[in-house]
């Protein structure tokens, strides 16, 4: 008996639950009341907002049972979500991670205790599966109105329901900090926030340290040390003059980050990374720097600012290296403004963290006074270093990648408004083109103005022309379809792509055998094949009786993919795993595949396939009885979740497959349940 309840115990572990949820209730007044609910999620899982875009992951929904009690006054009220473009919905995406808190006010019409009873649903993801919603059962306990505010609260009640269904479909951002009754907890992630700040400042100190080879600043090194050199003969002045110099630099970055965190925030540096506005500026940006550095025209900060802090710093004293200090970063802006753009975007677009900027511009201050101060306490240092004509090469290698770069800004502005400028195979031509002539150009092919004639190629600029050719080659397939994977994230979706020579050859492929049913197309009739669909290149059932019924006939062992629409981690195995050559070759040629959507519940069962859960509820969509199957067969509520059986349900594996994209361990799997199948 012991061993039983273990068993069952280890079972039952398998069924994910990483959120739990509070309920309580906070009177705000004598006929209003504020239901609170609030949700503490594991580490490392996150839920979507009711407010996310439809093509992205489902949102999380609230529903009330009707009751004369009392009256909703306006929708559930969340607070500010997290917003990132998600590379696989091609969307912005909006969710929570931690503690969050909804709540919802209602006017209290019953002079009586009574009971808020309704259900929320929602799905849950982490970094490698996604559990599909289900209807979770609420209950709040609410102390009745004040007895003579009651009868004025009955008759505000069909008001207050006017209000709730002309309110706005955005939602009221809230305070976070809630009632004693539903105190919200810390954010488990807290020590990992530190070391992601810790990464932010490294990234930012290295790119500090790169744009002294830019040529913007790298002429500033023998203009601004020459400074120290006049001083070197008091050793302990001009040392001290140097470290306030580097002072100064690391100064003047840092209050820029202090301005950026103390006025945008991270709220507005979610929008910079994701709403079509800002990327269509920052792409604007790019192409204008990029047309600098070839030499079109030439951006300069206005001259009365850097000729003020050139007479400041003829005056001598502290203030004598602050001013060089200081128009050091006037004068390199034109080189360090886009990359240091570029990082700010990238950054803050990937952390909640509000002191992210502060910390990307502390860093790459730092980085970007390192090599002058070091050089301003040894000025002789200064001696063996020149510029010339690798200057503009160096500037005219930045013009290409900002040209190149400055385009993702754009695809993601297009994303965002659908405008249709930039699909796939378009964003890679001119990539092919923009890398293609950079790549004539570090073999001397092409001269802009103030380049020498190349007439030696040296071994660092050969190596870096064949690498770049090389990237070249490997985008030109990506024209007709191929997965480019090494840079996907870089590229509009897939779906974009007006010529894929995959689509065509698996869209007119001939129906091999006809007559037969182990060889050409599965059955045009099988059900839900109108509505529903699996990757490029493959096919499936979506009903397991079918797919058992087509397995008897072939002999075939039966692969069940257990997904869902919403589901990102089953299209990163899809797109990782399932588009390996012999991965997909064991599924078309060994297996009968079924694919069962845990989140398709727009599809309605006819009555004869209802299914009744363990708690009595009756499940009437093909999403909640598929999820319910996964659970009651496999003790098993995450996607993507892979499962192969026999013609009988016989399962054939020692284990099942969770998310890996382990693309050998994967096939190993494969055909442990191919050759079980013929045993």
């Amino acid at each position: 008996m012991l061993l039983l309840m273990l068993a069952t115990l280890m079972v039952q572990a398998q069924q994910l639950d990483p959120v739990k949820w509070k309920y309580s209730v906070k009177e705000t007044s004598a006929t209003e009341a504020e239901l609170v609910f609030t949700a503490t999620l594991d580490a490392g899982w996150h839920l979507y907002s009711q407010y996310t875009d439809p093509n992205g992951p489902l949102a999380i929904e609230f529903t009330f049972a009707e009751s004369g009690d009392y009256a909703r006054i306006g929708k559930v009220q969340e607070p500010k979500p997290h917003e990132e473009m998600d590379d696989i919905f091609q969307c912005v995406v909006k969710s929570f991670s931690g503690t969050v808190t909804f709540r919802q006010k209602v006017k209290r019409i019953s002079d009586k205790d009574f009971t808020v009873k309704g259900t929320v649903s929602y799905q849950l993801c982490n970094d490698g599966s996604c559990i599909a919603p289900e209807d979770h059962d609420f209950s709040f306990k609410v102390p009745g109105a004040k007895a003579e505010a009651a009868v004025a609260a009955a008759e505000a009640a069909a008001e207050v329901t006017e209000v709730v269904a002309d309110s706005v479909a955005e939602p009221a951002t809230v305070a976070v900090a809630v009632s004693a009754e539903a105190e919200a907890e810390p954010l488990p992630q807290e020590e990992g926030k530190h070391q992601n700040l810790l990464v932010v400042f490294l990234i930012a100190l290295g790119g500090g340290i790169l744009t002294m080879f830019t040529p913007c600043v790298f002429p500033m090194i023998p203009m601004t040390v020459n400074f120290f050199v006049r001083g070197a003969e008091n050793k302990r002045k001009g040392r001290r003059q140097a470290w306030f110099f580097g002072f100064s630099i690391v100064f003047l970055f840092a209050v820029l980050g202090a301005i950026l965190a103390a006025f945008l925030g991270p709220e507005a540096l979610y929008v910079m990374g994701t709403h079509w506005i800002p990327n269509l500026i920052f792409f604007i940006i790019f192409f204008v720097f990029a047309l600098s550095f070839f030499g079109l025209f030439e951006i300069k900060m206005p001259e009365k600012w850097i000729n003020g802090s050139d007479e400041q710093a003829d005056k001598g004293g502290l203030l004598a290296p602050f001013f060089i200090a200081l128009t050091t970063v006037l004068v390199s802006f034109s080189c360090t403004g886009p990359i240091l753009g570029a990082a700010l975007v990238g950054l803050t677009t990937s952390s909640t963290d509000r002191w992210v900027s502060l910390v990307t511009m502390l860093g790459f201050g730092i980085g970007f006074a390192l090599p002058f101060t070091l050089l301003a306490m040894f000025p002789q240092m200064l001696g063996n270093m020149k510029s010339g004509s690798w200057l503009n090469t160096v500037k005219i290698v930045f013009a290409f990648l900002e040209l190149a770069f400055g385009l993702k800004f754009l695809q993601q502005a297009d994303l965002y408004c659908n405008w249709g400028l930039l699909p796939r195979d378009t964003y890679l031509a001119l990539w092919i083109v923009i890398f293609g002539m950079l790549g004539f150009y570090l073999l001397g092919k092409l001269r802009f103005k103030g380049d020498d004639e190349v007439k030696e190629i040296g071994t660092l600029r050969l190596f870096l022309a064949i690498a770049d050719l090389a990237f070249v080659v490997y985008m030109i397939p990506g024209m007709w379809g191929a997965p480019l994977k090494g840079i996907s994230g870089f590229l509009p979706p897939m779906e974009s792509q007006s010529f894929n020579i995959e689509k065509i050859v698996v869209e007119n492929r001939p129906a091999m055998g006809a007559g037969t049913v182990q060889a050409g197309k599965l059955p045009a009739d099988r059900k839900y094949a109108d509505k529903l669909h699996v990757p490029l290149g493959f096919e499936a059932f979506f009903d397991l009786d079918e797919a058992k019924a087509y397995a008897r006939q072939t002999g075939k062992p039966v692969f069940i993919d257990f997904t869902g629409k919403t589901c990102a981690n089953c299209r990163e195995m899809e797109h990782y795993v399932w588009s390996d050559p012999e991965v997909k070759r064991l599924l078309n040629e060994e297996f009968v595949m079924c694919s069962l959507y845990a989140d398709e519940n727009t599809i309605d069962l006819p009555e004869d396939e209802w299914v009744t859960d363990e708690k009595g509820k009756v499940l009437k969509t093909l999403g909640r009885k598929n999820l319910n199957f996964q659970k009651t067969e496999y003790n098993m509520n995450a996607q993507p979740y892979y499962v192969i059986v026999n013609a009988d349900g016989k399962v054939l594996t020692e284990e099942n497959y969770k998310y890996d994209r382990d693309v050998q361990k994967f096939v190993n799997w494969l055909n442990e349940g191919i050759n079980n199948n013929k045993r």
